[in-house]
């Protein structure tokens, strides 16, 4: 089973170019799509590419070794940054091969339901997600609009006059604290969140709840602490049975002699 990953993949015209995750993002039309706005493209904070095809390419690695018990034969893996960022298009790959829209950056705001997005307030911004009539009818209440405004009565309008809308919401928020909208949110089931920091999200004890911090010992640095995995495996039972005997990540050729073991024991087999 061999897996291959390239910039822009194995043939096509532009096959033979290199792969950087960055030049990807922009290829891709991800850039495209992120950023305040058409004329504010913007990369993703990290190398998503770079990270989607490593993804991807376990997908087909494990695809391929279900096909290979049914017919007892490997297979050669391909995909490429290009690949998987298209790949993550979603809606936005529908939109323009279906209704031949081409997509842009909107900001932190989504282009197709209102309001949803980041809303700044007194001391920061909360954002919040009101994706059905249901929760708009809550919302208005709970913000001081009224649900039955022409403007903003249904979704389509609300898309419509978008700008509008934020700009009443954000008036409706200027005097009112993150954290206290938060908690009025929350009461009223409206689904909403802060931004936090990154340093914020791994103190966060829900991170911690999931395991998605682990401590290992490292033979240089001691105990540290990692991101950890973001899978987690349970019985019938409801019994978890997640692995939790982390290791540290390698010094440089700490596993050279077991890698070349590998090597040639695969060259023999």
């Amino acid at each position: 089973m061999i897996l291959s990953i390239s910039g822009f993949g194995h043939d096509g015209p532009e096959g033979d170019r290199a792969g950087y995750d960055q030049i990807a993002q922009g290829e891709s039309g991800l850039m495209s799509l992120t950023g305040s706005g058409p004329d504010d493209p913007q990369r993703v904070g990290v190398p998503i590419g770079d990270l989607l095809a490593g993804i991807y390419g376990a997908y087909g690695v494990l695809a391929a070794l279900l096909e290979r018990e049914r017919i007892g034969r490997g297979q050669i893996v391909r995909t490429s940054l290009l690949a998987s960022l298209v790949g993550v298009h979603a809606f936005q790959g529908t939109r323009w091969t279906v209704a031949g829209e081409t997509g842009s950056a909107q900001g932190n705001h989504h282009p197709s339901i209102a309001p949803y997005g980041l809303f700044r307030c007194a001391d920061g911004a909360v954002q919040i997600a009101v994706g059905s009539e249901g929760l708009w009818s809550r919302f208005a209440a709970f913000s001081g609009l009224d649900a039955a405004n022409p403007r903003f009565s249904s979704n389509a309008e609300r898309v419509r006059n978008h700008q509008e809308l934020v700009a009443e919401i954000e008036q409706r928020f200027a005097g009112r604290k993150a954290s206290d909208l938060l908690s009025g949110l929350q009461e009223a089931g409206i689904p909403a969140g802060k931004v936090r920091t990154i340093d914020e999200v791994y103190e966060w004890e829900q991170t911690r709840s999931q395991g998605l911090v682990v401590g290992v010992e490292h033979p240089t640095l001691g105990r540290i602490e990692l991101p950890g995995p973001p899978l987690r495996f349970f019985e019938h039972a409801g019994t978890e049975i997640t692995k939790r005997d982390h290791t540290a990540p390698p010094l440089l050729g700490q596993h050279d002699a077991t890698v070349a073991y590998w090597l040639d024991e695969s060259v023999v087999a």
